[in-house]
């Protein structure tokens, strides 16, 4: 009887290790999340936001290997503190926002490489996909004051926007372009889980 005990415990311990952790779903918070993108503008660098993107989470609250996750941003919203600059963006030199008035991240997986996090998905802009690795540092999870649970990851991520298509450029007289080609992406993303969410 004890020997059969024994091997049911052993049987359960082993279930619960075997099996992993049920993710929950989780809501990007904007007010507390931050995307910002920078790109090289002759010998300095300049870049901007975007005032309307958001996304949700699939993540078990504790464990990096269980992220999944989707992020849209409305390309029209593009905000550079620059009126002109901004409708030029939206052009179809640029970003193209009537025919393509998003853009995309899907991901994939969520692997551990050399010690760092890097989330690996599909990234859609004008039209055009590509997969993308984004190493990521996951900042904690946990209660916040507000009885909330929340998480925290930041991450970055370097495309090159002619990839996608976005070639548009203006020679300088001295040689070379106005614009370079690589635009780096920010992330600081706080996610409440969905049951927390208000």
């Amino acid at each position: 009887m004890n020997r059969f005990f024994r091997s049911a415990v052993l049987s359960a311990l082993i279930l619960l290790v075997a099996v992993p952790a049920v993710a929950g779903t989780w809501t990007i918070d904007q007010s507390h999340s931050v995307l910002n993108f920078k790109i090289r503008h002759i010998f300095s660098k300049t870049g901007g936001t975007f005032g309307e993107w958001g996304g949700s989470l699939e993540f078990d609250g504790a464990d990096p290997a269980t992220l999944a996750g989707t992020v849209t941003i409305k390309t029209a919203s593009i905000n550079t503190e620059n009126e002109d600059r901004d409708n030029h963006l939206r052009s179809p030199d640029f970003f193209n926002v009537e025919e393509f008035p998003t853009i995309t991240f899907v991901s994939k997986s969520a692997e551990q490489r050399d010690g760092e996090w890097v989330l690996v998905g599909d990234f859609t802009m004008l039209g055009v996909t590509k997969e993308i690795e984004i190493p990521f540092e996951f900042m904690g999870a946990g209660a916040n004051p507000w009885g909330q649970t929340v998480a925290g990851f930041s991450g970055s991520v370097t495309v090159n926007r002619k990839d996608f298509g976005m070639v548009w450029n203006k020679a300088l007289d001295a040689g070379g372009a106005i614009l370079g080609e690589d635009v780096t992406i920010d992330l600081e993303i706080e996610a409440v889980e969905q049951s927390d969410a208000r």
